[in-house]
């Protein structure tokens, strides 16, 4: 399995996996789009896993007619200087444009297993999700919660983090997806402590940030006024921060949520930690809605996906915006190299020792 970059071909391009998604959202009108200037193939080679007659559809419906799929069968295949595709299924589908459906839900994950699957054998070198809908996908996978809970499974990784990325702005989340209702009885010492070692070895090794600085949100309002709004930050958030700080980790807090982003004190730290999701997704969205990206740190394979969803109202009318897709193909590409880069330097053993001193923190 090709867990790491240790073995890229280092004068060859990158192979983009891309996932088509929900056939009757906005995926395959922004997979074109993000594939139509012939300069951004010079970049990586990118490999769809769609449907041929799917893909004409959606190209004729927003009325690009020179752009074409290069169509194989196995990433080997790949033509290096074209957009490729392979196709996932072979019968005929109904499209429904802006309408949940069955076989949108069976359409999304073959293609995503497919491309686990070549994943895992090396065949590509990362892999970009396109949004699904996690509805019509719970009568092919039961308990479907979600890109990152299925590739943590699939990669036998127990310590991973949801992790949304904008520039140097990036909130991951303790718990994922959820109901609201339950965070409170999943929240422990050892939870948040697991996700603040995932987020510092991921600044680290994926984004280069060499001494990264992290924030820790609390749970209620206020951070809990010194337990008299809720005591999970007395009894979970703080021992956990102290721990990881004790051991060299500069991570902080818990801040209260709202004055955090309120008052732009987010802009100081390389990494956040919400304690749930909408906690971390609304401010991110809010501020990062157009290029965001959601990137699983902690898995030994690369996968990111556009921050937004199926936005089937969007779908067929030629109006969706391909920038968070292609920032999501950037920053895969953007990892990939970076931990090249860590690679090499934790084989040198001088430069690996500096690293280590640089990110240890003074008693």
């Amino acid at each position: 399995m090709n867990t790491t970059p240790e073995n890229v071909r280092r004068n060859d391009k990158i192979r983009v996996g891309i996932t088509h998604g929900d056939i009757n959202g906005i995926s395959y009108e922004i997979i074109i789009k993000s594939l139509m200037d012939q300069r951004v193939l010079e970049m990586f080679t990118p490999i769809v896993y769609g449907h041929s007659k799917v893909a004409s559809y959606y190209r004729k419906s927003i009325g690009v007619s020179e752009f074409m799929f290069n169509m194989i069968k196995h990433p080997d295949a790949a033509n290096t200087k074209k957009p490729n595709m392979i196709s996932c299924y072979d019968e005929e589908v109904k499209i429904e444009m802006g309408k949940v459906s069955p076989v949108a839900g069976k359409l999304a994950i073959r293609a995503l297993e497919m491309a686990t699957e070549d994943l895992r054998k090396g065949l590509i070198d990362v892999i970009v999700t396109s949004p699904v809908n996690k509805k019509n996908i719970q009568s092919e996978i039961s308990h479907f919660l979600g890109h990152t809970e299925y590739l943590a499974k699939e990669f036998n990784c127990s310590d991973y983090l949801m992790l949304m990325v904008s520039g140097k702005f990036r909130v991951g989340v303790v718990t994922g997806h959820i109901p609201l209702k339950d965070v409170p009885g999943v929240i422990t010492e050892e939870l948040i402590k697991s996700k603040i070692n995932v987020l510092n070895d991921s600044l680290i090794r994926d984004f280069g940030v060499r001494k990264p600085r992290i924030a820790v949100l609390g749970l209620n309002p206020h951070a809990g006024e010194d337990g008299l709004l809720g005591e999970e930050e007395q009894k979970f958030i703080i021992p956990a921060i102290n721990k990881a700080f004790n051991e060299g980790i500069l991570v902080f807090g818990p801040y209260p949520a709202d004055g955090f982003f309120g008052s732009e004190n987010f802009q100081n730290f390389d990494g956040i930690l919400a304690m749930y999701h909408d906690q971390g997704m609304i401010p991110f969205k809010s501020l990062s809605f157009q290029d965001g990206v959601n990137y699983t740190a902690g898995l030994p394979v690369i996968r990111t996906s556009p921050a937004h969803g199926t936005a089937y109202n969007l779908a067929g009318k030629n109006m969706a915006s391909p920038d968070s897709l292609c920032a999501a193909i950037y920053l895969a590409i953007d990892i990939y190299k970076k931990r090249i880069e860590f690679e090499e330097i934790s084989e040198n053993p001088l430069q690996l020792s500096m690293l280590e001193e640089e990110n240890n923190v003074e008693s």
